[in-house]
């Protein structure tokens, strides 16, 4: 462990011992019954407004399934009931739920299609990265306390999916000033404790519509460290961690009292070229790039079996997905086609990335960047500040850039339909036939019509080369043996409310 992850470790251990009273050791280190849960993700919870600019964040959702209820929720890949306990859809544009009567804010007030009509509306209104999702909302109605009716311009294939996202407010608080440092929501878990960036702090909410939690509590500490995390998983001041490097895992697999557990992920690496700016408006460019990976080999070597090779723009486990012939490793043709592009002399550009943006970023950002260079692309690194990262990527300041994104709906919708059309503008690139196809899966309830126009989605944004795809990363959980009944999100968003922890 490194002096600053030992530090911030201890420092966010310190803080938890003053929360749960306990004797030092944290949670899950002998120090009683009475200490919660400690579940550590890599990525930093910044806020808890649901419908704001982190809405779409892995750790702030993490967050808010905790906190918060949703209309529908999802079984497996079947939407199911939540708040709502059924729904009809009287016509193409109108959809009709109707609310579960014993459901209940923190604070005790009863939660109506009031509340349901306002959270709609804000999210509508919002100009964070949901709001491409529900561009199609007319209007939210709340006929009665207990039905709520959406209507919307266009036929909405995805609308079920989407409300898995749409998080209820209190209406008559979620306006008031501070509200999001200690929220109040409907969720198994109320807000005890939120320091920003730092952790999160849960406690159960006993008379929650669906069942009281198991947990004496919760916490969701940033330990951003793999070391750091996988030290306090071993020690027993972490309870659950996520994400688990490659070169962490047969080791882990010996350590007596923890097991390993993964299921199919719907995390994945993208590399976006931006289409806007030459050189990489020229998709010759793109494809030549492509070709100079031997992108196999490179996710074979960094991730062994903690990453799958993508053959698509979005994971296999992605409703939509539909697999494509792979770019061959050719470094010949790569030179060609940049030749016949008119950089036969070569190229210099550079690559943005964050460090703590996915397992192993830095060294699949150096392993792209050293390829290249061998076909004439020098590279520039440029490895910054998420913060800096995020300002660059939405202003379109930048050559190439790597990230991990996350389909968190297992839909195609989710990705493709909002990051890839024209008016989304997110890597420069604009397709009419693209825009075309995409509007129509967005429209259409027929999912085998959704899932063929997703198919040619695919093929047009592989073939165009738009970015380089190389990995889908395998949802990979340290978890100890007192820790009974989790079950692994491939989302990176795993649910509490059944888990139970013995920390006798």
């Amino acid at each position: 462990m490194d002096d600053v992850g030992r530090r911030q470790f201890l420092t966010l251990l310190g803080g938890a011992v003053l929360i749960a009273g306990c004797a030092p050791g944290g949670p899950g280190s002998g120090s009683g019954q009475d200490s919660p849960l400690s579940a550590a993700f890599n990525q930093a919870i910044n806020d808890l407004d649901p419908h704001g600019p982190s809405a779409v964040d892995e750790a702030s959702l993490l967050a808010n399934r905790q906190i918060y209820d949703t209309l529908v929720t999802r079984n497996g890949t079947e939407p199911a009931p939540s708040l709502a306990t059924s729904w009809t859809r009287p016509d193409d544009k109108t959809w009709v739920f109707t609310l579960r009567e014993d459901v209940t804010f923190h604070d005790g007030s009863k939660l109506t299609s009031a509340d349901v009509k306002a959270s709609l509306d804000r999210l509508v209104k919002s100009t964070g990265p949901q709001k491409p999702l529900w561009a199609a909302v007319d209007s939210v109605e709340a006929p009665d306390a207990r039905t709520v009716k959406i209507t919307t311009t266009e036929p909405l294939g995805a609308m079920l999916v989407n409300l898995t996202l749409a998080f209820i407010l209190p209406a008559a608080q979620m306006g008031r000033s501070g509200f999001f440092r200690k929220p109040v929501g409907s969720g198994p878990f109320a807000v005890e404790s939120f320091t920003p960036s730092s952790q999160l702090v849960l406690t159960p909410v006993q008379d929650y519509w669906g069942g009281a939690p198991t947990l004496r509590g919760l916490r969701l500490p940033y330990i951003p460290e793999a070391s750091t995390r996988m030290t306090a998983l071993q020690n027993g001041e972490v309870d659950v961690t996520w994400i688990i490097p490659p070169d962490e895992l047969q080791r882990l697999r010996q350590v007596s009292g923890i097991s390993v557990e993964s299921t199919p992920g719907l995390n994945y690496f993208l590399t976006w070229f931006n289409c806007g700016r030459k050189p990489f408006s020229d998709p010759k460019v793109r494809r030549a790039l492509h070709h100079a990976l031997d992108v196999k080999g490179i996710v074979a070597n960094l991730y062994g079996e903690a990453a799958t090779v993508m053959d698509a723009p979005i994971p296999s486990s992605v409703f939509g997905h539909a697999p494509q012939q792979p770019y061959a490793h050719d470094p010949d043709l790569a030179k060609k086609e940049l030749a016949e592009a008119g950089y036969a002399d070569g190229i210099r550009t550079s690559m943005m990335w964050f460090r703590d943006t996915g397992p192993l970023a830095t060294e699949l950002a150096q392993s792209f960047i050293s390829a290249w260079a061998k076909v004439g692309v020098v590279v520039e690194p440029q490895q910054i500040e998420k913060a800096a990262w995020i300002k660059r990527l939405t202003a379109l300041d930048w050559d190439i850039e790597l990230q991990v994104n996350t389909v968190t709906t297992a839909d195609a919708d989710y990705t493709l339909g909002r990051l890839y059309t024209s008016e989304a503008n997110r890597m420069g690139y604009a397709n009419k036939e693209l825009d075309a196809i995409l509007a129509q899966a967005k429209s259409t309830a027929d999912q085998e019509r959704r899932k063929a126009l997703y198919g040619q989605a695919c093929e047009i944004i592989w073939s165009d080369a738009v970015g380089v795809f190389p990995a889908s990363l395998a949802a990979t959980y340290g978890v100890r043996s007192t820790v009974k009944n989790f079950r692994p999100a491939g989302n990176s968003q795993p649910e509490f409310r059944t888990v139970s922890a013995d920390h006798a």
